[in-house]
């Protein structure tokens, strides 16, 4: 896992809660927000789940990418691209400039700073991030299925496990949302930090004739719940992340590849699907049964057999009548590690929207990241709640792409390149 500097940055730092924000606190208070340092929490959250601009994260190391292990950011911006030269030499030069880059600028830098002689072939910053800090920023980056073909000389060299996703129930994919060579994951507690570092990488990919950008999403509300930070909510109001993945334990056999060449170790694979969600429909249907399709109680979170939030559930308890207390078909019960051969996987969903449909309804739903050391794994989930869920009448699979996602790379090296040696 990379490297946390979470200390704070000085003693310039102070407290200022979001909801002060949204009743205007006033110009001041605002334009404190780019200043580096910053720490502010919401009221109502735990002390520890705060937001400090000033945080930076390690891009070089020895173990998995940043962005995985890393406790989730607020904002993401996710991209994918498709490679447009057939050159080897030209897919190793730009993985190069992409490490070089992203090593920047999740320090807060613009590009071309720190390695000036390099600052020909990156290009000039385009500078709307200048002095917001690195605001957690990571960016992680995602090797298609395409990479690893006789066009690059690499089939000889393609993971064991990766391959385009099998067909899977009660989804509708549409091609402007899915695949890709490859993706770049940009993560940040500023969402103008976030777009800046995809701004930049996309152009370095033009601009070297490499790769063109397929699509993109940008996700916010970190809907997944990290060490130490208050479970956030979905769209529909529930929490998102209650049972995820947390310990190292947990990482080492669900996440990180630990079989094959070493460097193909403590990497993953990535499985991104585009969900979108029927949130007019969902908000007139009784809470009561909004309880039923998701197995939990909205306003806490605990399961229906339980009080708290992190309860574990009872899948066995049974009502006055007989009926089981957790639905079936509901959501919990069907993608519960108990009931799936104790398969999990790294769940790291946004929130996103896109305004109005044709329809005149919100287009809105959810930006579902994933990660795992198996694909099939994603697969055996999926195929399960997409048969059965009673969620489903909600939502639609819109978009799908898979990634195998190298290690960090070495101080002096840059992503991907022992594929090359």
């Amino acid at each position: 896992m990379a490297d946390e500097n979470a200390d704070n940055a000085g003693t310039g730092q102070f407290q200022l809660s979001r909801r002060s924000l949204l009743l205007g606190a006033g110009a001041g208070s605002l334009s404190a927000l780019a200043a580096p340092g910053l720490v502010y929490s919401a009221p109502g959250m735990p002390a520890d789940d705060s937001v400090d601009l000033s945080r930076q994260y390690a891009f070089y190391g020895d173990a998995g990418q940043a962005g995985i292990a890393t406790p989730p950011q607020r904002y993401v911006v996710y991209m994918t691209f498709d490679l447009t030269s057939s050159k080897r030499r030209d897919l190793q030069t730009l993985l190069a400039l992409w490490s070089s880059a992203i090593a920047q600028m999740m320090q807060g830098e613009p590009i071309g700073a720190v390695e000036p002689e390099r600052a020909h072939a990156i290009g000039r910053d385009t500078g709307e991030a200048l002095n917001l800090g690195a605001a957690g920023l990571t960016v992680t980056l995602g090797l298609g299925p395409g990479v690893f073909s006789d066009r690059y000389g690499l089939a000889a060299k393609k993971p064991a496990l990766l391959r385009q996703l099998q067909p899977m129930p009660g989804e509708n994919l549409q091609a402007e949302f899915s695949g890709g060579d490859l993706s770049l994951q940009a993560c940040a507690d500023d969402p103008q930090v976030a777009y800046h570092a995809i701004r930049n990488l996309a152009r370095i990919g033009k601009t070297t004739g490499s790769a063109s950008t397929r699509w993109a999403m940008l996700g916010f509300g970190r809907a997944s719940a990290g060490k130490n930070q208050a479970t956030p909510r979905n769209l529909f109001g529930f929490k998102d992340g209650t049972r995820n993945i947390r310990h190292t334990a947990e990482f080492d056999r669900h996440v990180w590849i630990n079989e094959g060449p070493d460097w193909q170790r403590n990497g993953s694979y990535q499985v991104v699907r585009k969900i979108r969600m029927d949130i007019e429909n969902w908000d007139t249907d009784p809470v009561s049964d909004q309880n039923r399709i998701f197995g939990r109680h909205k306003l806490s979170g605990a399961p229906l057999t339980g009080e708290h939030e992190f309860d574990t559930p009872d899948f066995r308890a049974t009502n006055a009548l007989g009926d089981p207390v957790i639905d079936p078909q509901s959501h919990i019960r069907l993608a519960a590690h108990e009931n799936n051969n104790g398969i999990k996987i790294l769940r790291r969903p946004y929130n996103y929207t896109e305004g109005i449909n044709q329809f005149g309804l919100l287009d809105a739903g959810l930006l579902f990241i994933t990660y795992q050391n198996n694909p099939a794994n994603f697969e055996a989930l999926q195929s399960r709640l997409g048969a059965s869920d009673a969620l489903n009448e909600y939502i639609m699979h819109v978009g799908s792409a898979v990634f195998f996602v190298p290690p960090a790379a070495g101080k002096g090296s840059y992503i991907g390149q022992p594929l090359f040696a």
